[in-house]
């Protein structure tokens, strides 16, 4: 690789649905990070890699940021403001349908503290009245002195190009730190759990609270090239089970289904998926679960 090259990161920051796991797919051209309608569905710093001309932009899309209840919602707070300081640009992005909540007001004054050049992307601009958007940007800019401000819409595509461009010359000069047909760095244990995470939430959220988890136990290439997977899914009472389980078993079929179909599709071979659910009353105080994704245990204040 020759000296012309770069490499560097850029973090994705945000309230709740804001929409930065759509981005950062958009971004990377591929799914890495889950999109459901359920907020605070990320929770680990998820790390994607994507090539612009001569530039290699490592993205990092943290957890949501919002005001911590939880000893879980404070790791994942934690780790999104973490991306933030470590990486070389910062992208602040703001659902232009929302406009200026106070979760949006505590980011803007929490990043006074990060020392790092700080972009805006409005998103969702499809939603909305260019007279609207233009005096949101000009609103957000008196509150805080944006580097660049980008109008964008992750799902459609509009102007995401343009962002990942200028993202590409902000980065800066040195070798590429990973190889050029590498689009994450994601453990594929961590992975494969957030795939099946992803199916519970569009098959239960109105059922199931948001305090339920999975990891991987096992994983397994067989002979013939197919992956046996073994997962648990955590939740906190037996009520709960009951629920991923559904009548005669259908909605843990049904879930199970879907999460191999598309890790057979993401892994390029036969996926055989097993599925298990455990109660475990209290996960979210547990350390073990947390190190299960990816996150740090936040001990009691």
């Amino acid at each position: 690789m020759n000296t012309e090259t770069k490499c560097g990161y850029a973090a994705l920051i945000g309230a709740p649905n804001a929409g930065k796991s759509t981005l950062l797919n958009a971004l990377v051209g591929a799914k890495i990070a889950i999109v459901t309608h359920k907020v605070q569905t990320t929770r680990t710093r998820i790390t994607a890699i994507a090539l612009q001309d001569a530039a290699q932009i490592i993205f990092i899309d943290t957890p949501g940021i919002f005001a911590p209840r939880r000893r879980l919602d404070r790791a994942m707070v934690e780790a999104a403001w973490a991306g933030a300081g470590d990486s070389d640009v910062v992208v602040v992005l703001v659902d232009a349908r929302k406009g200026i909540t106070d979760e949006v007001k505590a980011i803007l004054n929490g990043l006074k503290a990060i020392k790092r050049p700080v972009w805006l992307a409005l998103n969702k601009i499809d939603t909305v009245r260019k007279d609207v958007l233009l005096a949101l940007s000009i609103r957000l800019a008196e509150l805080y002195d944006f580097a660049n401000i980008y109008m964008i819409s992750a799902l459609s595509g509009d102007g995401v190009e343009d962002l990942k461009s200028a993202m590409a010359g902000a980065m800066p000069r040195g070798p590429w730190l990973y190889p050029a047909d590498q689009i994450a760095d994601l453990p594929q244990r961590l992975l494969a759990a957030e795939v099946t995470r992803e199916k519970i939430f569009l098959r239960l959220h109105k059922e199931l609270p948001y305090h339920s988890t999975v990891e991987t136990e096992s994983w397994k290439r067989q002979k013939d090239g197919s992956i046996r997977i073994q997962q648990v899914i955590y939740v906190e009472r037996g009520s709960q089970k009951m629920i991923v389980l559904g009548k005669g078993g259908r909605s843990i079929r049904e879930i199970g289904r879907l999460a191999r179909e598309e890790l057979s599709e993401m892994l390029d071979t036969k996926v055989h998926l097993f599925l298990f659910v455990k109660v475990r009353s209290g996960w979210g105080d547990d350390p073990e679960r947390y190190a299960g994704m990816g996150l740090n245990f936040p001990r009691e204040k």
